[in-house]
């Protein structure tokens, strides 16, 4: 393998394979609600993705990185997932049990993050669940960069974060099933000299009424 393959590998895995505590508890809640088909946006190199296809859920996947996709399939080489950007779902006709995001809506702006809502929801059977996994004002990185707009901001690294705040959640999730939402630390386990992030666990659930 040449050296620069080497470290473009290393640099996309950064996060390590543990899955995140978040996905764990989505897991556990997944089985808990009988949910056996879900779909992973921003599925990454599927770090996340296998703590739920070992628990027997069906795991479909969206990714815009060639090379994570390669990644995530060394080990799961049936697992379907879709190359693209979030920001242009849905990718296919299907509905799902679930749906499980982990730290990817807070790094799209106010406009991509109400039509990536929009498209997970609708992409939802009836009754179905869909977790957000996203950081929160309380996390320490909160007010460091650069402001682009309210609670937003342009971080030394590059990225550009929205940290959610319990106004912000209810405003954008309240009308796509808003049933619960909740702070955590999420643990950085590739590295042990990094505070955990603070977390916001967003539960929406697609209900329908008859009128």
């Amino acid at each position: 393998m040449e050296f620069w393959e080497s470290s473009y590998i290393e640099k996309q895995t950064m996060w390590g394979f543990e899955p995140a505590d978040s996905a764990i508890a989505a897991k556990d809640f997944f089985i808990k609600e009988k949910i056996a088909d879900i779909l992973i946006p921003g599925i990454g190199y599927g770090r996340n993705a296998r703590i739920f296809l070992d628990n027997g859920i069906n795991v479909t996947g969206i990714e815009i990185s060639k090379t994570a996709i390669d990644l995530a399939k060394i080990e799961n080489n049936n697992m379907l997932i879709y190359q693209g950007s979030v920001t242009d779902m849905p990718f296919d006709d299907k509905f799902y049990d679930g749906i499980y995001c982990y730290a990817l809506i807070h790094l799209l702006n106010k406009r991509e993050r109400k039509k990536f809502i929009k498209d997970c929801y609708a992409q939802l059977k009836p009754n179905g669940w869909m977790i957000f996994s996203t950081i929160s004002k309380g996390d320490p990185s909160y007010g460091k960069g650069k402001p682009l707009s309210k609670n937003r901001f342009l971080m030394t690294s590059g990225a550009k974060l929205f940290f959610y705040d319990s106004e912000s959640i209810q405003q954008e999730f309240r009308e796509y099933g808003l049933m619960d939402f909740s702070e955590m630390d999420e643990p950085v386990k590739f590295s042990e000299n990094k505070p955990p992030l603070k977390f916001t666990v967003v539960k929406c659930q697609r209900c329908f009424i008859e009128k």
